[in-house]
């Protein structure tokens, strides 16, 4: 299978991740009167539209959607090539994996942002058009805090601190292949010239060594 399996990996999160959007969207409810509890109250399924980036950060309308969403469609032929490239550099194997769930995550969004404004018909009001206006569906609510930072605390003390982050299976994939190559990066990014230099020459054969002395000796005679 070669280098193909990366990017089997890499369909598999968008399969994954396309169909818990799918679920979602048509039978949970949107916001609070959807919600679904997992564990206790910090861990919930709850239906949210993201309009832009990570942590719903948006580019000025009308045309910044279409320029997030054009730049996605480079990094995702970006992340396949590179993928390839490290595998004819023969690079770790691990290396390979984690990049396929980044770039699998980043196309499963992507989807998302192209066509989930005809699919879905959810794109903004006021969108220019449907296409490439997309929001991103998501689900994975961790409601971890909420309220303010004891007031000793240096610097920060008495701020209002809000850690609910709602996330999708996309985001997931990407978050857990960043993770990956930051607390691997010296195994990942060992270079083999790095490992040539390691690997001790091999022992020259000791009747070869003997005629090359011996011939070293009669030219000097």
């Amino acid at each position: 299978m070669k280098y193909w399996k990366y990017y089997l990996v890499a369909l598999l999160v968008i399969l994954i991740d396309q169909l818990s959007k799918w679920a979602v969207h048509h039978y949970m409810q949107p916001g609070m009167a959807g919600e679904i509890p997992l564990i206790g109250d910090w861990a919930k399924l709850h239906y949210t539209l993201n309009p832009g980036m990570a942590f719903g950060v948006e580019l000025p309308p009308p045309y910044g959607k279409v320029l997030l969403t054009s730049f996605r469609i480079l990094a995702m032929f970006g992340i396949s090539y590179y993928i390839y490239y490290l595998w004819k550099r023969r690079a770790v194997s691990g290396l390979l994996w984690s990049v396929a769930l980044i770039l699998g995550g980043a196309m499963g969004n992507l989807v998302d942002s192209i066509f989930y404004g005809i699919i879905y018909d959810n794109a903004p009001f006021g969108a220019p058009t449907p296409w490439f206006h997309g929001q991103v569906i998501d689900m994975l609510y961790l409601d971890l805090y909420e309220g303010f930072l004891p007031a000793s605390w240096p610097l920060v003390g008495g701020m209002h601190l809000s850690l609910w982050p709602i996330f999708n299976i996309a985001d997931s994939a990407i978050f857990i292949g960043v993770a990956l190559i930051l607390l691997n990066q010296t195994r990942f990014f060992q270079t083999q010239d790095d490992d040539a230099v390691a690997k001790p020459l091999p022992a020259e054969d000791p009747v070869a060594a003997q005629a090359r002395r011996d011939a070293e000796t009669s030219e000097l005679a």
